[in-house]
């Protein structure tokens, strides 16, 4: 079921969600017990409002206002043996045309641990790539109404979000040098029609029909000696074959991708109330571009960055800002200076009316949007004409248990 309007939304999650508090606080509805294997359970959902002075953004009407800013997840797990734990979590958004209201299995696998310093996961399982990749879909983990769509576009979540694969992971332990974490994976990635990279195609008139290719990847975060600091590092390297039709002919495409990597680094420190990150990354992309058994070969890479800082005034109250940069390095149009890059100045208040329930209300100072093929918040289909400038507020609310 859709909802399609904030205070239906409000109402439904709220009384969802006050239902769940009262029913665990009485029954520990978080968990229950099936032959003698405990169950645990947990979901969230968010509702937001976007209004933007100018430009339409995450396929949202934002211009005029828009609660089309929904999701929602529900997750189960539990412990088989000792060592071996098993879960899965169903994940439904709307936003604008993004996720089209349909639930996805967001990630189903099977995690045994021999140890702390080795483990193994097989199934859908969500890529370990950066500060957030994995958490993002839990808004109630961040400050931030938006996470910094320079490394986090909304529009493209489901395509870096999981894979079909096997990781191996663990924390080593270094004594005075604090300790190690790492994650080593490979599968395939996963294909949305509802994101970003289907829409912008469509919009350009190269619409893709299929998206496959295999991934591996590797994760390392160190916990520093230093109280509070965590230093990490990603590498993805992925191997595309993408389908579609080139609609000024008639006749089909192939865009295979050789390679598609990623390289990714950030800063993670908190200090008594205090909390900053940093993270940069960028994408390299070699590929061809075959019709009618004509290929031509061409390079894209982007890159993006962005500093944030949270500070929490009271046990209820944070606040915060970021800075997102997002660079396109080659545009399509180079006559346009706000088609190379987007740059985004966020300001974050967010209100924890109970341990379950938050509020944020967010601005953000937009100034540029990026190439006609970056897909990256702005499509051809909402903004016929695109302003170099963007100013918008961002109003979301979000429960979970």
């Amino acid at each position: 079921m859709k909802l399609k309007t904030l205070s239906t939304t409000f109402v439904c999650a709220a009384a969802i969600f006050a239902c769940a508090q009262s029913l665990e606080a009485q029954y520990n509805f978080s968990q229950f017990t099936v032959d003698g294997y405990t169950i645990q359970v947990h979901a969230f959902a968010s509702q937001g409002f976007a209004l933007s002075n100018q430009n339409n953004y995450l396929t949202m009407d934002t211009s005029n206002g828009s609660f089309r800013f929904t999701d929602g997840g529900l997750n189960m797990s539990t412990k088989l043996t000792s060592r071996l734990r098993v879960g899965a979590q169903l994940y439904d958004r709307e936003i604008g045309q993004l996720g089209g209201g349909r639930i996805s299995l967001d990630w189903a696998y099977a995690d045994y641990k021999f140890n702390d310093w080795f483990g193994v996961r097989a199934g859908k399982v969500k890529t370990a790539l950066g500060l957030y990749n994995d958490t993002q879909d839990a808004e109630f983990l961040h400050t931030w109404a938006l996470l910094p769509q320079s490394i986090y576009p909304t529009d493209l979540r489901s395509s870096l979000i999981a894979h079909t694969g096997l990781d191996f992971y663990g924390q080593i332990g270094m004594k005075k040098a604090g300790s190690l974490g790492y994650t080593v994976y490979g599968g395939r990635r996963a294909d949305d029609k509802r994101n970003g990279y289907y829409f912008n195609t469509q919009d350009t008139g190269i619409p893709i029909n299929t998206w496959v290719g295999s991934l591996g990847g590797v994760d390392i975060r160190w916990n520093t000696p230093v109280s509070g600091l965590m230093i990490g590092g990603s590498y993805l390297d992925e191997r595309d074959n993408v389908q579609g039709v080139y609609q000024s002919y008639g006749v089909p495409f192939f865009l295979p991708s050789d390679p598609n990597r990623i390289s990714d680094g950030y800063v993670d420190y908190t200090r008594g109330k205090l909390h900053l990150t940093a993270e940069f990354r960028r994408n390299h992309t070699d590929y061809d571009f075959i019709v009618l058994g004509q290929s031509s070969y061409a390079k894209q890479t982007s890159s993006g960055f962005f500093a944030s800082a949270a500070y929490r005034l009271t046990k209820k109250i944070e606040v915060g800002t970021y800075n997102s940069r997002f660079y396109v390095d080659n545009p399509q149009d180079k006559t346009d200076p706000a088609a190379n890059h987007i740059y985004d100045q966020a300001v974050t208040l967010r209100y924890d009316v109970k341990n379950w329930w938050d509020v944020k209300v967010e601005g953000h100072f937009v100034n540029g949007y990026g190439d006609v093929y970056s897909a990256r918040g702005f499509y051809l289909r909402d903004n016929p004409t695109l302003k170099p400038t963007m100013d918008m507020l961002v109003i979301r609310t979000g429960w979970y248990f």
